[in-house]
């Protein structure tokens, strides 16, 4: 095998390489933010719980709660006690 078919080579291995990293890093970064929120949801649930819980306002904390509060912040929260009235 000749220097130039290597170099090509391995030119043609690292594109590859770059290729699946870009397909690959992505959606981990994307599931990474989304358990942070989920996390940080929990969090603002657990003390929102303390707090509101001598008003008779209370969430009930699942992983759909938690992940509707974490992607929407805020307003989910108020969605959660909106739904939880409702039903």
């Amino acid at each position: 095998m000749s220097t130039l078919s290597s170099i090509v080579i391995g030119i043609i291995s690292l594109f590859i390489l770059y290729i699946l990293c870009k397909i690959f890093i992505s959606p981990i970064k994307w599931l990474f933010r989304l358990m942070l929120g989920c996390i940080a949801g929990v969090a603002a649930m657990l003390i929102s719980n303390l707090i509101l819980s001598g008003l008779g306002i209370t969430f009930s904390i699942n992983p759909l709660t938690a992940m509707i509060s974490g992607v929407l912040g805020i307003p989910g929260m108020v969605l959660t006690i909106i739904l939880q009235g409702m039903l």
